[in-house]
């Protein structure tokens, strides 16, 4: 597994949640009432903040926001915003998950906007690309992707080697 000094951890980690935030909506517009995505990514984000780190608030904030994808449609826009927010918090534990709140973040982007999906998230994946900090930059590149089938965007992430 990669390792991460603590200042690229901490910038993972609320670029993380900046990735999660921007989809929030998504969620928040078919369950108007569980703030358990929100919840995750403002944990996520104390985290980086304090540097205070307590496993047991980390997990719960991570599984409260998969348990609320799981009350709406399987893939929806709503279901992978939460995913995301469910991943940006677990990168206080270990820094990857900030790829996969990257990476649930573009899918909620292309589920939405299924007609010209391409284009959606190629912006998306532009400002993720230019929000990390420069030194990750490369890596954000090397593990998240998007690709095209037809007219669709196809997000893919790579877990191998020092992943």
């Amino acid at each position: 597994m990669k390792a991460y000094g603590r200042e690229d951890h901490v910038r993972l980690a609320i670029w993380a949640a900046d990735c999660a935030e921007r989809v929030l909506p998504f969620f928040t517009s078919a369950l108007p009432d569980d703030d358990r995505p929100f919840f995750a990514i403002e944990t996520g984000r104390e985290w980086a903040l304090t540097g205070i780190f307590a496993m047991r608030t980390i997990r719960s904030a991570s599984l409260g926001a998969h348990a609320a994808a799981k009350l709406v449609k399987a893939g929806s826009p709503a279901a992978l915003a939460a995913h995301a927010a469910g991943q940006a918090v677990a990168t206080a534990h270990v820094p990857q998950h900030a790829f996969g709140a990257a990476y649930y973040a573009l899918r909620a982007i292309a589920a939405a906007d299924q007609p010209a999906s391409l284009a959606s998230v190629a912006r998306e994946y532009e400002w993720q690309v230019d929000s990390v900090a420069e030194g990750l930059r490369n890596e954000v590149r090397r593990r998240v992707m998007i690709g095209r089938r037809g007219n669709r965007a196809t997000v893919t992430i790579d877990k191998s080697g020092d992943f």
